[in-house]
């Protein structure tokens, strides 16, 4: 998240906040089962590939990954293929072929009118036409256009070929991207995913196979029809100066709760209580890091934050650890295992704490007693987790 200059412990302290250093000293927990954390290729290895590519999954298992992490949605004949969203444009180059100019169109999406080119109008053949490429612009952009958009189908066939190629079993974590959406365009997911994981043979709990959804109403569903282990989602919009996470919409609850009138939000989902909830169908929770270890920026007497590493910029380099919550260790009273996401080995995508380097992320985390975590760079999640 962050990256840089720590504050001393006597400033740390007028601020109210746990030293840096006696957050990352912090003693370690274990996981709920006692066995090593999972790494999660986060849509494959995307830190160095197009995400959500053959070729982005076959470098995070290279790299020592756990399981790989295609996020599904349904093309217009009904084909489950691997993409972050239902739209396309920030991940294909869609929008530079003139073949589909007109298949731009706006749609609601979880309630926001979205104009993009929308994977349910395209069937597999045109999708298989188009070529990834790399969604931050700060990243490597000497893949874009060589790779194609993989079915799950595919996805499932190389985690098996894979999987007995190098002796050790290779996890598949799909994401149910938008079930509401997809219902609603008469394309739902659920019974298609179910129907490649029994084609697979992975019905079980000890199947290498992980659900995970932002949305609850489809947990719950799948909960009544597989025994594979199902993870809830938590989401959210942002953090705040203080540390505090930021609810708006659509981030700000499961978009089946917004469908019900339910008046609960993502925070709700991590209190005691609603992890209690969420251990009725699920195995596991997934909250977005912040819900774990938040932190905060340092305020000038101006009001305003300060640069902590001077480089005139204010992004994650610029704030400071805010002691841990109890999100893990009420997740795992209640027999919850806990994933986070998503880490990132950029210093500006880490806290000022861990002075650039990841691996100092990975290990604070790791010492909460995190069950798995999701990584767009695999290679250094596996070291720093091997390492400790």
């Amino acid at each position: 998240m962050m990256t840089k200059t720590l504050m001393s412990a006597g400033l740390a302290a007028c601020l109210g906040l746990a030293a840096p250093q006696a957050v990352l000293a912090q003693s370690a927990v274990t996981t709920l089962s006692g066995q090593k954390p999972l790494i999660v290729g986060h849509r494959g290895a995307s830190g160095y590939r197009p995400e959500h590519t053959l070729e982005s999954y076959k470098l995070a298992i290279e790299q020592g990954a756990d399981f790989i992490e295609p996020d599904l949605v349904a093309t217009k004949d009904g084909v489950l293929i691997a993409r972050h969203e239902p739209i396309m444009s920030g991940t294909t180059d869609v929008a530079s072929r003139p073949e589909f100019a007109g298949r731009k169109t706006i749609r609601k999406l979880d309630g926001v009118e979205t104009n993009d080119w929308f994977a349910g109008d395209f069937t597999l053949a045109e999708i298989k036409t188009l070529r990834a490429k790399q969604a931050f612009a700060d990243r490597d952009q000497s893949h874009n256009g060589k790779y194609a958009i993989p079915t799950f189908q595919e996805i499932i066939a190389l985690a098996k070929s894979e999987s007995a190629r190098l002796g050790r079993t290779i996890g598949i974590y799909p994401e149910i991207k938008h079930s509401i959406f997809h219902a609603a365009i008469g394309l739902p997911l659920e019974d298609r995913l179910l129907d490649a994981l029994k084609a697979a043979g992975w019905t079980e709990k000890s199947s290498p196979v992980i659900i995970q959804s932002f949305e609850t109403a489809n947990l719950r569903y799948l909960r009544g029809k597989t025994n594979v282990r199902l993870f809830q989602l938590v989401d959210a919009d942002d953090v705040d100066k203080d540390g505090g996470i930021v609810l708006a919409a659509p981030f700000d609850k499961p978009y089946d709760f917004v469908v019900t009138g339910d008046k609960r939000t993502f925070k709700d989902l991590v209190t005691a209580e609603g992890l209690k909830e969420i251990a009725t169908y699920a195995d596991g929770v997934a909250p977005w890091k912040p819900y774990l270890m938040p932190g905060k920026q340092v305020l000038g007497d101006d009001g305003k934050p300060q640069d902590l590493n001077k480089d005139g910029v204010i992004d994650e380099r610029d704030r400071v650890l805010l002691p841990p919550t109890d999100v893990v260790r009420n997740a795992h009273a209640a027999g919850l295992q806990v994933h986070s996401w998503t880490f990132r080995s950029e210093a500006k995508r880490l806290a000022s704490d861990f002075k650039g380097d990841p691996a100092a992320e990975y290990k604070a985390f790791l010492a909460l007693g995190i069950d798995g975590l999701f990584s767009d760079f695999p290679d250094t999640a596996v070291k720093a987790r091997d390492s400790n």
